[in-house]
């Protein structure tokens, strides 16, 4: 009887074969997310128009290597948060180490790269890895000397090739009156919130309210398509630059007395390489005091009246423990990047951009145009 029962094993019901799809299904995918792939959704317009927002993308962990987790003990297929609820999908009773597996490249200048954003406050203390994503191109590698001249950004005293797509507003002197549905044929659209900073194109006027142009905010191939259609027009291209030896307090390093820095004229600025030794003194503190103290894990070296204290005593060197990189967005005038909040660490370097698989834009109907269809299954370059 029990040889009988052995020949012919219990069937298993419909609900539990369905709750082992259910369980398969997630491990696969955990799997494919942490080994190989995972898909991330562009929110704000800072890659335009290489990137746009309403973008699905699928980044490679495998290129540059895959992260091992600082948190381990969380709710797979979530990210800070349990579905629709503020409870947090995490503990934090294992917080581990940081290490990276090889991968089969490194970051070079050039690359669309996914990375945890450096001391955003909104994420709060949320752990490194569960910090908000950033996609922004990588334009300075370890050791790098960075500068951007008027606009143009150079390496190690040489002009780094731009972007393809590369964006900068400008003023496109007209008194053609142009449209929504003008503009819209050369991807140069505006959300319905957009401000004048934001906006991809404007009509400005002069104090009779005449018309006398529009602002805006495209690519170069873009200007020149416009520029060869039959009707009166030229181009100013610093009507909208940050001028020189103009800065902001919000831009990196927030020290407006030494550092008159601004997006359009910035630096020169060296980038840390691992084992590089940097002469701590007033000018090169305010540069790297931030990347010491938070990026380090120094948590023993504090600022102190404009010095990098440890054990009481003042630092005069800082040999760097790991590689660092500059990131700047390639809607250049409209990227909270590394010109505003400093380097980007090696160990929140996610993976690299590849491929998008999805395209949906925010602005369009479901059937009027929702859908961008010549940017589906596009690689990123």
């Amino acid at each position: 009887m029990k040889q009988e029962e052995n020949k012919h094993p219990k069937q298993k019901s419909a609900f539990r074969e369905w709750l082992d799809s259910v369980a398969f299904a997630v491990v696969a995918a955990t799997l494919i997310r942490f080994f190989l792939f995972e898909a991330y959704t562009i929110p704000t317009p800072s890659m335009e128009s290489s990137l746009m927002v309403g973008d699905f993308l699928f980044v490679s962990k495998m290129h540059y290597g895959v992260r091992t987790p600082k948190t381990p003990l969380q709710l797979p297929l979530t990210h800070q948060k349990i579905w629709f609820t503020n409870l947090p999908s995490y503990l934090r009773w294992l917080d581990l180490p940081v290490f990276r597996l090889p991968g089969f490249t490194e970051v070079k200048k050039g690359d669309a790269v996914v990375f945890n954003a450096p001391n955003w406050e909104e994420d709060g203390d949320a752990p490194l890895d569960l910090r908000t994503f950033y996609v922004k191109r990588c334009v300075a590698t370890p050791g790098d000397v960075l500068e951007v001249k008027d606009q143009q950004v150079f390496i190690n005293g040489k002009a780094l090739e731009n972007p393809d797509r590369m964006q900068h507003p400008v003023f496109l002197k007209t008194k053609e009156d142009l449209d929504e549905t003008f503009f819209d044929q050369y991807g140069i659209r505006n959300s319905a919130d957009a401000s004048f900073e934001s906006s991809d194109w404007l009509p400005l006027a002069d104090s009779t309210n005449q018309l006398v142009g529009y602002k805006l905010n495209t690519s170069k191939k873009h200007l020149d398509e416009i520029m060869k259609l039959p009707f009166k027009k030229e181009i100013d291209y610093s009507s909208f630059k940050d001028p020189k030896g103009v800065t902001y307090l919000d831009i990196f390093p927030h020290d407006t007395t030494q550092f008159k820095w601004n997006r359009d004229f910035f630096g020169p600025l060296q980038v840390p390489k691992k084992g590089w030794t940097v002469q701590l003194d007033a000018k090169t503190i305010p540069l790297y005091q931030e990347a010491i103290r938070s990026y380090e894990g120094n948590k023993d070296i504090t600022l102190e009246g404009g010095k990098l204290m440890k054990d009481g005593k003042a630092l005069t060197s800082y040999t760097f423990q790991q590689d660092y990189y500059f990131m700047m967005g390639d809607n250049r005038h409209n990227s909270a990047d590394s010109r505003f909040w400093g380097f980007v660490p090696s160990d929140h370097i996610v993976g690299k951009a590849v491929f998008v698989w999805m395209s949906l834009d925010p602005s369009k109907g479901l059937f009027s145009g929702k859908i961008r269809w010549n940017r589906i299954f596009r690689f990123v370059d």
